[in-house]
């Protein structure tokens, strides 16, 4: 079974019947087993060299099967909370740009200047990592070419980055707001917020503290007998209302886009789109190494293959000009 060119061919069962996939899972779970067995009875060197592929397998064992207080093995449903999907590249993951399109391997990640149309950096991050934790790396690139950021187009994935959490005063924010759920009841937008006194107040008139980041739970014996509690909550624990951390910059970018000012500077961020697409055309959409470092340096290489172009560009508008 080991060396069949796939596992499945090894095996060659009927998958669609039940009792044979359990007699297939069961053979490869003895035949590890007696690999991990037959190691432990070699030389050391010898064993440290199979000990890196037994790990692998081990690892797919741990986050794939599952054994049942009697002792039969059975494949887990569901995935395992940051699980390995290849044999090959341990670094590789699930991840999901929406609840219908995954996304498996990497997500590439450019930093465009809108006034050069240059890259001015690139990250990479497994497939199940946050847009925001790219960022970092991307700062500590800019450092090193001493670059400062004026403005900062942004998809909304990015909104929690340490870049706008940690943003100075001079530092503007262009990125579509989260969208607010349409509901039969009264909204957040219908809570007045007094950012001076971080004050929360409700349609009602009453008022309650409120921390950035936090939940408000209005007292449920006010809420039993306030004259809109059927347009504002059904619960019998009194209405809450939930604080993003970035609250205030929230309602400033919603605020924006109800403008045609504040939706065409939105727009602005449709060239860092061309060049993801641009830079992915170059790199294609499977990854070409193994590992996190060199798939990285491959998104470096296509970064500088379309700097190259827009220079060529820049170069021949300015002779025909």
């Amino acid at each position: 079974m080991i060396c069949g060119s796939s596992l499945k061919a090894a095996l060659d069962r009927d998958w669609d019947q039940q009792l044979q996939k359990e007699e297939a899972l069961a053979l490869v779970l003895n035949v590890l087993q007696a690999v991990e067995t037959w190691v432990q009875t070699l030389q050391q060197e010898d064993a440290q060299l199979a000990q890196s592929s037994l790990s692998v397998a081990q690892q797919v064992k741990a986050q794939d099967v599952e054994v049942d207080e009697n002792g039969k093995a059975s494949l887990i449903k569901g995935v395992a909370k940051d699980r390995r999907i290849s044999v090959e590249d341990g670094q590789m993951r699930h991840g999901r740009k929406s609840r219908s399109v995954r996304v498996d391997g990497y997500k590439r990640h450019v930093l465009h200047d809108l006034d050069t149309g240059l890259i001015r950096a690139a990250g990479l991050t497994p497939a199940n990592m946050p847009e925001a934790s790219v960022t970092e790396a991307i700062s500590v690139d800019l450092d090193r070419q001493e670059v400062s950021l004026k403005e900062l187009h942004i998809d909304r994935a990015y909104l929690s980055s340490h870049l706008v959490r940690e943003r100075s005063d001079g530092l503007e924010v262009n990125c579509k707001a989260w969208p607010v759920r349409e509901a039969k009841r009264f909204p957040k937008q219908a809570f007045t917020l007094d950012w001076e006194q971080q004050i929360i107040r409700c349609p009602a008139e009453q008022e309650m503290p409120f921390v950035p980041g936090g939940v408000i739970h209005f007292p449920k014996e006010i809420c039993a007998q306030c004259p809109l509690q059927n347009q504002c909550t059904t619960s019998s624990k009194g209405r809450s209302v939930s604080i993003h951390p970035d609250e205030a910059l929230l309602l400033e970018l919603r605020q924006r886009q109800q403008t045609p000012q504040g939706r065409a500077k939105l727009r602005e961020r449709v060239a860092v789109e061309h060049t993801l697409a641009h830079v992915g055309r170059w790199q294609g959409r499977r990854a070409r190494y193994c590992g996190l470092r060199k798939n990285l340096f491959d998104l470096r290489r296509c970064a500088v293959v379309h700097n190259l172009h827009v220079l060529a560009r820049s170069q021949q508008a300015q002779i025909a000009a």
